[in-house]
Parts: C-alpha cells; sequence; structure tokens
C-alpha cells in the first residue's frame, strides 16, 4: 500500500493538483488501490518530467495537448548578451528558465532606466539630434558658400585687385575646404 495523493505531494515538496496533473499526464502512475508507491512514482516522475521529457524538442507536447515550439536562436542571444551586460555569469550548456527570467528583469530595469532619463530630459532622440547636426552643417556649408561673394568685392578694393579674379579665387579655395570637411562624419554613439 502506497501513499495518497496529498502525502506524496508532501513528499515530493509539491501541490496536490501537481501530483494530479502528473497523474493525468501518465507522468506517474498510481496502484490499482489509487495509491502511489513514492520510489516507483519518483523515478517516473525524473523520467517523464523536465529535460528528460524532451523539452526543447521541435514539437514536443506538453500536458493539455499544448505545443511546446523550441526558443528561437536570437532569443536565447539576447537573453545572454544581457546576462553577460549585468554581470551574471552565463552557462555554456544553454540558459536555464532563473538566467531567462533574471535577464527580464534586468531588461524590465534598464527599459525603465531609460524612460525616466528621456522624462527628466536627459536623452534625446537619435533620429532627431542627425537631423539636426545635418541641419547645422548644411547651413554652417552654405553660409560658406555665400562668403566670397559677399567679401570679395571688398577684399579686392583693399588690395586693389580684379573684383572678378578675387571672387573666382576665395570660391575655389572655400570649395576645396567644404570638400575636405565633408569627410568628416559625426559619431552619434
Amino acid at each position: 500500500m502506497g501513499l495518497s495523493i496529498r502525502a506524496y505531494a508532501r513528499h515530493r515538496g509539491v501541490s496536490h493538483s501537481a501530483v494530479r496533473k502528473a497523474i493525468a499526464a501518465g507522468r506517474i502512475t498510481p496502484e490499482a488501490d489509487g495509491t502511489i508507491e513514492p520510489g516507483k512514482a519518483d523515478a517516473e516522475w525524473s523520467a517523464n518530467t523536465g529535460a528528460a521529457r524532451g523539452r526543447g524538442k521541435s514539437k514536443a507536447t506538453a500536458g493539455r495537448g499544448r505545443t511546446v515550439k523550441p526558443v528561437p536562436e536570437a532569443a536565447l542571444n539576447a537573453v545572454r548578451e544581457t546576462l553577460r551586460e549585468s554581470g551574471e555569469s552565463v552557462a555554456a550548456g544553454g540558459t536555464t528558465f532563473m538566467q531567462a527570467r533574471t535577464a527580464n528583469e534586468v531588461l524590465k530595469a534598464q527599459t525603465a532606466r531609460v524612460r525616466l532619463r528621456r522624462l527628466k530630459g536627459e536623452l534625446v532622440d537619435r533620429a532627431r539630434a542627425a537631423a539636426h547636426v545635418f541641419r547645422l552643417a548644411r547651413d554652417e556649408r552654405d553660409a560658406w558658400l555665400n562668403w566670397p561673394a559677399r567679401v570679395s568685392a571688398l577684399m579686392a578694393a583693399e588690395l586693389g585687385a580684379d573684383p572678378h579674379e578675387m571672387h573666382a579665387t576665395l570660391e575655389n579655395h572655400v570649395r576645396d575646404h567644404l570638400t575636405e570637411l565633408a569627410d568628416v562624419r559625426p559619431r552619434l554613439d
């Protein structure tokens, strides 16, 4: 004679509903009288639950007819990266549920921190900053391109040179200089 379902649940350290689900799913087999033999049930529980049941296989079924889909490699890589960033050690064999949960909590905290910094005005939108830098650079370029037309006649008068030649020379040198500056790219990272 074995243990009752509630007594076996206490023995396993699980709820009695977990034991009932294990019986319904066929992971453990009760005796003919409805009781559970602890030694036999423990062995069945270990063999038919968790990793031994085929967790991670492409279309393994997990209780109640649900289909367990494999976790995409990109999601696993994101978990590993988040754990590394937070200083957690990452197991070489794979990611545990607790590690994935830790990574999720770390990401939530990071997201909340970014939102708070944005609300405080400490962060700016990258696309808006890039557009602003582009507009500033374009305005600067346009100002330099217009400069020879404004000052060439004054400079020619001061130096006693031909105004047209002065304008053409200044314009060429300004364009050469702007061409050199065009290779400079702002880093927004």
